[in-house]
């Protein structure tokens, strides 16, 4: 990965943006994407789109959320504690202990998640959020009223890590990797004679709701759609390969098999990849994808889609890690995929 490349990566994941206020790391996109892009297109959800060949008929809407989990205040106490609720899949146990900035109305401020000391008993063993909170070192329900409102968002107060100069963990690869996935994407098919509409989205809100990505492919109408996400490693300690796969950190893209995904647009990713000498991996969604292609194919008279994924360490954690060959290879096989698409592909299974 080139410097200036990840230099971008890791701007984006020192911005917060968790699920419903992600409208800094929207900007910081747009300012990248707008030095390559033929138009950008913004929309009442907060997406944010750069566009390539903007009048083609053939479109491909390429869907990478910017959105990260959170912990949004649901009460503050006489004594100034921050009590807490879930805004996406937070694990409770991973937030012992973690240092967080609220994002509250009146600025940001620094806090701690409390633990009670094991000398005192510890947390129960089948603790949950609300048994844990915020302590900002505020004094009183009043003073922490002047910082702090409900409602405000919470996230993990950690910088992102360079492990081996091999991969990158901290908060919220899931799936600020993929929001710099498709910039990318679309900066090198800026410097391609692509055939095809290629409309590259930083969705928001895929943690909560996935309306930005139902916002985007009902405003955009694509003919196929691909959503760029992370999904589950299985090559650390502790998980269950048989039952959850066998899924590796420099093992390649992930394409997904199920009833959800599109075949024909599988195959064209497979034949870039063999094109490129590149190994692929593969999971399972029989039923679901549990990402922006559920949302984006049940728009308008139904969207062609499929979903390549990112390996993850430790999803939903504040230590996520990813490998930097991953998502190289990943931009390469999109890239390659939609550079070689005519305009004229079916995508009905049943056409050959």
């Amino acid at each position: 990965m080139r410097n200036s490349n990840q230099e971008f990566l890791l701007e984006l994941l020192k911005t917060p943006s968790p699920s419903s206020m992600e409208m800094e790391i929207q900007k910081k996109w747009i300012d990248y994407v707008k030095d390559f892009a033929d138009k950008i297109i913004t929309d009442n959800a907060g997406n944010a789109i750069g566009v390539l060949n903007p009048d083609a008929d053939f479109k491909v809407l390429l869907a990478g959320h910017c959105d990260e989990i959170a912990l949004v205040i649901n009460r503050i106490d006489e004594n100034g504690f921050l009590h807490f609720d879930k805004m996406g899949g937070i694990n409770p146990k991973a937030a012992v202990g973690m240092r967080v900035t609220v994002l509250g109305y009146n600025g940001a401020t620094t806090g701690v998640i409390g633990v009670n000391a094991q000398h005192h008993g510890g947390l129960k063993n089948d603790f949950d959020l609300h048994d844990l909170f915020i302590d900002c070192g505020y004094k009183s329900k009043e003073e922490a009223s002047e910082y702090i409102q409900i409602g405000d968002l919470c996230v993990y107060k950690t910088e992102p890590e360079i492990l081996m100069d091999r991969y990158v963990a901290g908060r919220g690869l899931d799936n600020r990797t993929g929001a710099f996935i498709v910039a990318e994407v679309l900066k090198r098919l800026s410097e391609k004679n692509v055939k095809v509409g290629v409309y590259a989205a930083s969705t928001v809100n895929e943690e909560t709701n996935m309306g930005g990505a139902y916002f985007a492919a009902a405003g955009i109408e694509p003919t196929m759609a691909i959503a760029c996400d992370v999904t589950f490693a299985t090559d650390y300690p502790g998980v269950n390969k048989n039952k959850h796969g066998d899924v590796r950190l420099e093992g390649g893209p992930v394409l997904a098999k199920g009833a959800p995904i599109n075949i024909k647009i599988n195959k064209l990713l497979e034949k870039a990849a063999k094109k490129l000498n590149m190994a692929v991996q593969y999971e399972l969604t029989p039923r679901m994808t549990g990402t922006d292609a559920d949302k984006m194919r049940l728009t308008g008279k139904g969207v062609p889609v499929s979903l390549v994924s990112l390996p993850l360490r430790y999803m939903h954690s504040p230590v996520e890690s990813a490998s930097f060959q991953d998502i190289d290879e990943e931009i390469d096989l999109l890239v390659t995929m939609i550079a070689d698409l005519t305009g004229t592909e079916s995508l009905n299974p049943l056409e050959d």
